[in-house]
């Protein structure tokens, strides 16, 4: 391949030369005649005035970037100052176009003049000799020299032609040699060189390891957390709590001494649960834990009253759906996996209510129960009545179910408080630091601020939210600054559907291409397992070699399907996407339930996951190119 290039390049040049060659000899021949000279006095035109009359004599000199540094650990100045954005240009010095006429421009009218347009007194006849001599010399050479420049031109063609056909086969060339060439000029290299500028960050990511596992950072994720949540509690949206754990996060960043922050207004959804029960009346008197869902219509103040039907399926109520009339519907569907059996949660209360039901009451989604409900969204559907629903037990679910194939009788008074407002006033929460050379280019990391209103909201997903200020605290600690800008993003209202996120990507889309990749932390922050990630492959290469940085703390590892409710929107609009994978049976094990408590989370786990979330975000900020798309 290289003696391919060698070949070409020396055949190109080989071929300018002879052309040039035969013009430079042409030139010499015309323009080379002192017998004119001597008889007329007409003295040669340098052929540079005539090259900067023409438009091609300016020689243009660009400056040659200065070589990248290499990457020793990182001795960057204090994040808090700002720094303009780099730019850089080429300057180019030529020579000002002259302002006459070209030969080619000389008309034979404006050279041959007749004696009486020379008003020349016909006495003077030295002078007519002269005159007539260098005239006609005159016109001799323009004629010569308009020859000359004709020569040049197609000389300049040729060399066009020569050009066009050395990027071509440089393209194909380039193709061949594993660098296609991009728009932009911007030529990618091989992914041997990728790999190659990656292990460069090997000091720099155990500098980060190092202070978030074992240095004066250790824990700091989980303190912040912990003063935060017994501070203010479960962070509903459209809940005072919510939006004071929203000013109390924006004067955090601030004192962090992060850069850019602000809130970024939002309308969210304000649901409120109020007073709730249910009480099993037959085959006997049983009270039942239970949790509305959010959005869920009350009943009426005497609560709805009614004989129950059990069913594992939407198929099994489809079947049974004339025994559904005037009955409340049970779910107890089995758990497969969360994004499965979710759709009983999200769908129940609509399916049930196209068959008559008066109310639905659904097994929580959970891998494990020790008879907690776990409460989440629900959706109502244009057209179907909306009936009241919320979320029961695992064990009630089965008892019931049991009690049904015994051919048991059941019945139940559920009552439910519950109520949707107008929409309140909330806000995204964004810092960032600012990119060293492509400021305008992002790498976004997250975690939603708002929660349910039972537990703490710790885990979920207050965890995410922090190991994500976390990630920004630690690279501004070590004094790194990446060349894009790291934004931290904590979302409001991800619980209602993602109804901050939704906004604020609105508010961004248009800077949809300056996206590197986004990032959200929402499901644990217990001992990850690895990153999810999606996009094209060779940014999935990318992000695997990235993550074999993480050795030393044993997270190597990249699963498929990167997602986040906050960050599908940019997924879905080809952006890169990640999100931190670990203990889901854990997780689902407390998540929007009353264990959602700071007892549930391990901090030095929480310092293994920060220290992920913070190596992943800053390499690929830093790296020299964007995440490559589809």
């Amino acid at each position: 391949m290289r003696r391919a290039w060698v070949l070409l390049a020396l055949g190109l040049a080989a071929c300018a030369a002879a052309a040039r060659a035969e013009l430079t000899s042409d030139k010499d021949m015309y323009l080379d005649n002192s017998s004119v000279e001597e008889a007329s006095g007409v003295y040669p035109i340098d052929d540079d005035d005539y090259a900067s009359a023409s438009g091609s004599g300016a020689d243009e000199d660009g400056e040659s970037p200065e070589p990248t540094a290499s990457r020793p650990l990182p001795n960057a100045g204090p994040t808090s100052a700002v720094p303009a954005a780099e730019a850089t240009t080429l300057k180019t010095r030529g020579k000002e176009p002259a302002q006459t006429e070209s030969p080619e421009e000389i008309g034979e009218d404006k050279v041959r003049l007749s004696d009486s347009e020379r008003k020349v007194d016909p006495s003077d006849e030295d002078a007519n000799v002269y005159t007539e001599k260098h005239s006609d010399n005159l016109f001799k050479r323009t004629e010569v020299l308009a020859d000359y420049f004709r020569r040049k031109t197609n000389w300049r063609k040729s060399m066009e032609f020569l050009l066009f056909t050395f990027v071509g086969v440089v393209h194909l060339l380039s193709l061949s040699s594993g660098k296609p060439i991009y728009k932009n000029d911007i030529s990618r290299r091989t992914f041997q060189e990728i790999k190659e500028e990656i292990a460069s960050y090997r000091d720099v990511a155990k500098a980060i390891i190092d202070l978030a596992v074992y240095g004066k950072a250790q824990n700091r994720s989980y303190e912040r957390l912990a003063l935060l949540v017994d501070t203010v509690g479960p962070r509903p949206s459209g809940s005072r709590s919510l939006e004071k754990a929203i000013q109390i996060m924006y004067q955090n960043l601030r004192e962090d001494g992060l850069e850019n922050v602000h809130l970024e207004p939002v309308k969210i959804p304000h649901w409120e649960r109020g007073e709730e029960s249910a009480v099993m009346l037959e085959p006997r008197i049983h009270r039942m834990a239970i949790l509305g869902l959010g959005s869920s219509i009350g009943t009426p103040p005497e609560g709805i009253t009614a004989e129950v039907l059990v069913v594992t399926s939407f198929e099994e109520l489809q079947r049974r759906a004339p025994e559904a009339r005037g009955k409340i519907v049970v779910y107890n569907q089995p758990y497969v996996n969360y994004s499965t059996t979710v759709q009983y949660r999200v769908q129940g209360a609509v399916e049930a209510a196209k068959v008559g039901a008066l109310a639905s009451l659904i097994r929580s989604v959970a891998s494990f129960s020790i008879y907690s409900p776990h409460t989440g969204i629900q959706e109502y559907q244009d057209g179907v009545p909306k009936i009241p629903t919320a979320c029961i037990t695992v064990e009630d679910a089965e008892m019931m179910s049991r009690m049904a194939s015994r051919g048991n009788r059941i019945v139940i008074q559920l009552k439910m408080g519950a109520k949707n407002y107008p929409d309140a006033d909330s806000f995204n929460t964004v810092a960032e630091i600012i990119g060293s050379k492509y400021p305008e280019q992002v790498v976004l990391v997250s975690g939603h601020l708002d929660s349910w209103d039972v537990g703490q909201g710790a885990m979920d997903d207050g965890g995410g939210a922090f190991i994500s200020w976390e990630a920004l605290s630690l690279i501004k600690d070590l004094g790194l600054r990446p060349k894009r800008t790291l934004r931290l993003v904590l979302w409001t209202a991800e619980e209602q559907g993602g109804v901050g996120a939704f906004q604020y990507y609105l508010l961004h889309q248009a800077n949809v291409s300056n996206y590197s990749l986004v990032m959200e932390s929402d499901l644990g922050t217990f001992l990850p397992s690895g990153l999810q990630f999606t996009g094209s492959d060779e940014a999935r290469a990318i992000v695997e070699e990235v993550m074999r940085l993480l050795q030393p703390v044993n997270v190597t590892r990249v699963f498929r399907a990167g997602e986040g409710t906050d960050i599908n929107f940019w997924i879905q609009a080809g952006v890169p996407g990640a999100s931190l994978l670990d203990d889901l049976y854990r997780y689902f094990s407390f998540h929007h339930s009353d264990g959602d408590t700071m007892t549930a989370l391990d901090p030095k786990q929480m310092n293994v996951a920060a220290a992920v979330w913070a190596v992943v975000s800053y390499v690929i900020a830093d790296m020299e190119e964007m995440l490559p798309r589809s």
